[in-house]
């Protein structure tokens, strides 16, 4: 079986929400700390590598969230970069050199199942990775200058999530090929970039990402009845 390290980029600044929501307490924890853990529980999953701002790093070393959770798990934390996608790969590299698999979550979506976790890791096995997704509810309009060009065939349009789990060196390569398009909003578009195979795997509607002040009052309701 594969060896994988779990990828959490934990570095960003909140924008959208206001405030730095993975550090914000959900029924008595940080938010980080409810993301992590079906990681923790997951026999699947070597290390976890929780990427966070560098000013972060010792603060979380210390806390006893932590020093709880690396009694289950071997967990690294590594410094974030100034995009997403280069707190991803300080990620990757931060992660043990004998990692076949690179499975990247976002620290924003507490309520992703273990069995999720673990079917984008089986899925490895045939395909140069694996997304979590569910199928478009709303017709998909493509807008330009607040213009409509096309409607997108909503049969065919999926709403990506995380995790998304890749061949590590597959995944390296495809950064090096295509890291300095900015359009790139997940690694999964990277890998398709490259030509890669990605499965697509039915995901979750509960695996939502904390985003706006709505979703953390959805989370708070959430959590009171959320199994791992």
């Amino acid at each position: 079986m594969f060896r994988v390290s779990a990828i959490i980029p934990g570095a960003g600044e909140g924008s959208r929400f206001g405030e730095k929501k993975q550090f914000k307490i959900l029924n008595g924890e940080p938010l980080w700390a409810h993301t992590l853990k079906p990681f923790i529980i997951s026999d699947f999953i070597d290390e976890i590598v929780f990427v966070v701002e560098d000013s972060l790093v010792s603060n979380i070393k210390k806390s006893d969230l932590f020093k709880q959770f690396v009694k289950k798990k071997e967990i690294k934390v590594a410094k974030g970069g100034i995009r997403r996608k280069d707190s991803v790969l300080n990620g990757i590299h931060a992660s043990n050199n004998m990692s076949d698999i690179v499975c990247i979550h976002d620290v924003a979506r507490p309520f992703i199942k273990k069995s999720l976790i673990n079917k984008t890791i089986e899925a490895c096995k045939n395909y140069d990775g694996a997304i979590l997704a569910i199928p478009s509810v709303d017709t998909v309009k493509n807008v330009e200058n607040e213009i409509i060009n096309s409607t997108l065939n909503r049969s065919q349009s999926w709403m990506a999530q995380t995790p998304q789990t890749f061949h590590k060196e597959k995944l390296l390569e495809a950064f090096n090929k295509n890291n300095s398009n900015d359009d790139v909003t997940d690694e999964s578009t990277l890998m398709e970039l490259s030509g890669f195979s990605i499965k697509i795997i039915n995901g979750d509607d509960k695996n939502f990402k904390i985003t706006k002040k709505i979703d953390w009052e959805l989370a708070k309701i959430i959590v009171k009845e959320y199994e791992l």
